[in-house]
């Protein structure tokens, strides 16, 4: 039987989920992507008279804005609600490696706290790595014309090759930052 409390959903159930998601925001003629959500909060906040590109109908997009606050609460309830407080398993090798970086909770916490704990959120070095990440993330979403998940879900479904040029992307700079980046800021 599946632990739906301690496990991540297997693929056999988060997949077609996901996969029925897509099929009706496709039905209704409209694409998926977390990124969008933060060009129609600000634009219904007024950014619009500021900057042309905030200028247009978010009205049209407020379904989007519902996306985001289900992602939000569905975090919030899954964290709350459906966690027994079993770690989630993690490969010896990976808990080993994040221990000899520092992360002594690697593999008995979900949110190590060497990396979101409260407390760092005033030093300095993390305040950088936030604005600099923030920066980053922030250029290349608008550079890719979306967000991994926009990407990944909708954009590879459709066959776009630019999705496809822009996943491969996500992971080689993941890997990049993974392997030869977070050592030396952790």
């Amino acid at each position: 039987m599946i632990d739906f409390l301690s496990q991540p959903w297997p693929w056999f159930v988060s997949g077609p989920l996901i996969a029925m998601v897509l099929l009706l925001l496709l039905w209704t003629g409209k694409t998926f992507g977390m990124s969008s959500n933060l060009r129609t909060l600000c634009s219904a906040l007024g950014a619009g008279q500021q900057l042309p590109f905030f200028d247009f109908d978010w009205k049209k997009q407020q379904w989007n804005l519902l996306v985001a606050l289900g992602a939000i609460l569905g975090g919030f309830l899954a964290a709350h609600y459906l966690n027994d407080g079993t770690p989630m398993l993690l490969n010896p090798k990976t808990v080993a490696q994040l221990q000899t970086l520092g992360i002594q909770d690697a593999g008995t916490a979900y949110l190590p706290n060497a990396l979101f704990g409260w407390e760092h959120w005033t030093e300095p070095k993390v305040l950088g790595m936030l604005v600099l990440g923030g920066f980053f993330v922030g250029f290349g979403t608008r550079y890719a014309g979306g967000c991994t998940s926009g990407h990944a879900i909708t954009g590879l479904s459709n066959l776009q090759l630019p999705s496809l040029i822009a996943v491969i992307g996500f992971f080689i700079g993941g890997l990049f930052i993974n392997h030869f980046i977070l050592p030396f800021l952790l």
